[in-house]
């Protein structure tokens, strides 16, 4: 193995899944400006749209995810090549 080429400066670290508002701390080197306080203890956070919690293959839930209306824009760009 390389010697040197992994990162020194690990720090616990607040994840948080947005769809559910779940928060797990685990050590990260991801850098971030925005806090969150857990337990009177406030760490870096970092911001997930999909973890362990609410991703379908953990839940055995199938669960759509379509904030932005994607879904939605792409039937109607392609409504025209539809063959009926």
């Amino acid at each position: 193995m390389k010697k040197d080429i992994h990162p020194q400066n690990y720090r616990l670290v607040a994840f948080k899944d947005m769809s559910n508002e779940d928060v797990f701390i685990t050590k990260s080197t991801a850098n971030t400006k925005e806090t969150l306080e857990v337990e009177g203890v406030e760490y870096p956070l970092i911001k997930l749209e999909i973890s362990r919690t609410s991703h379908p293959f953990y839940t055995g839930k199938a669960k759509l995810v379509d904030t932005a209306g994607r879904i939605d824009k792409f039937k109607n760009k392609y409504k025209k090549f539809d063959k009926k």
